[in-house]
């Protein structure tokens, strides 16, 4: 069949209402056994696809939600995107991606086109959400679930690890491989999500052990990229150049590390050991591998996709979930 028929087309077939053909595609109920099967016969026989855009207006449903990453092309993310999109597509629904490059502008101009286009849910990803965000957020009136970072402020729930704990047993398993003088590649201390957490943790496991909490044993990066660890640990090692063991606050940054250790002929593991954070596929490719602490990424989404739709179901909030992290053992610390 060549013409494409709409559903004024499967009504009169159907010898129906408009009105009941719609509530038989939307699942609506109202209708009688025989009535539904007239409809799915007329709809088959017509070859007809239901408009989303009209289901959506008829139902006032759109079935999509929106994730936002300040850097949708990274590893982070993508592991992120692969859990929630396999929970979402299993549900029916679909996904925008927003690549808000962590600017606060392009953020508001984000969520102000999702606001038009009825977006169901939202998923926001590593970013703190400001007064700016919130307002928007909460004019919408849809859950949003925030993963791998919170609001000490705002009461929205989040997936994430215990960034802290994490990098306190990443910390604690070079002190046990026997390391005393370490190091430490950080992000950006005025980071409350990711920065400083993972500096406390850090000095936390130093502490704990009775070694020496010198900060000039910390570089603190603005980002957590690999051009970050390439350009800080030269410098990290001109500030504090008899350490044997260095915890990077990404793998990113990890791989940028090694590399600048390469070029100056320093030996990882042997002359100085490296553990990352956030177990990417990136740290099985480095030479050598990466060992690192293993945040279950794929899993987070999955888990934020889980909660969205249960606020959508029941239309309360749900309970907040931080997620385990292990220590994934390769060949960088000796």
């Amino acid at each position: 069949m060549t013409n494409i028929k709409n559903i004024k087309d499967v009504a009169k077939h159907a010898n129906v209402s408009i009105a009941t053909v719609s509530r038989v595609v939307n699942n609506l109920g109202g209708y009688s056994p025989a009535t539904k099967e007239k409809v799915l016969k007329a709809i088959e026989e017509l070859e007809y696809q239901p408009n989303a855009l009209a289901r959506g207006l008829i139902s006032k449903r759109t079935e999509t939600i929106a994730v936002l990453f300040p850097e949708v092309s990274s590893m982070f993310s993508s592991k992120i995107l692969k859990g929630v999109e396999e929970t979402v597509h299993q549900r029916g629904s679909s996904v925008i991606v927003c690549n808000t490059s962590a600017d606060g502008e392009k953020t508001l101009k984000y969520l102000k086109v999702l606001q038009e286009k009825r977006i169901e849910g939202i998923i926001f990803v590593s970013e703190m959400i400001t007064e700016e965000y919130y307002k928007v957020i909460s004019s919408m009136k849809i859950p949003v679930v925030l993963v791998s970072t919170e609001s000490y402020q705002y009461s929205i729930p989040y997936v994430k690890v215990n960034d802290r704990h994490a990098a306190f047993s990443a910390t604690d398993y070079l002190i046990k491989k026997g390391h005393k003088k370490i190091g430490m590649i950080s992000g950006n201390p005025k980071d409350i999500i990711a920065g400083q957490p993972r500096m406390d943790g850090f000095l936390d496991a130093l502490r704990l052990h009775g070694l020496n909490e010198n900060e000039k044993n910390i570089v603190c990066r603005d980002n957590f990229l690999f051009a970050d660890g390439y350009q800080a640990l030269p410098q990290l090692l001109e500030k504090a150049p008899d350490l044997t063991a260095i915890f990077v606050a990404s793998d990113e940054m990890a791989c940028g590390a090694i590399s600048a250790a390469t070029e100056k002929g320093i030996n990882v593991p042997d002359q100085l050991s490296v553990i990352g954070y956030d177990n990417l596929p990136l740290a099985e490719m480095t030479i050598p591998p990466l060992t690192t602490v293993s945040q279950p990424l794929e899993e987070m989404g999955e888990k934020a996709a889980t909660m969205l739709f249960k606020m959508l179901e029941t239309g309360e909030s749900v309970e907040s979930r931080i997620m385990p992290h292990t220590i994934i053992e390769r060949k960088s610390v000796k």
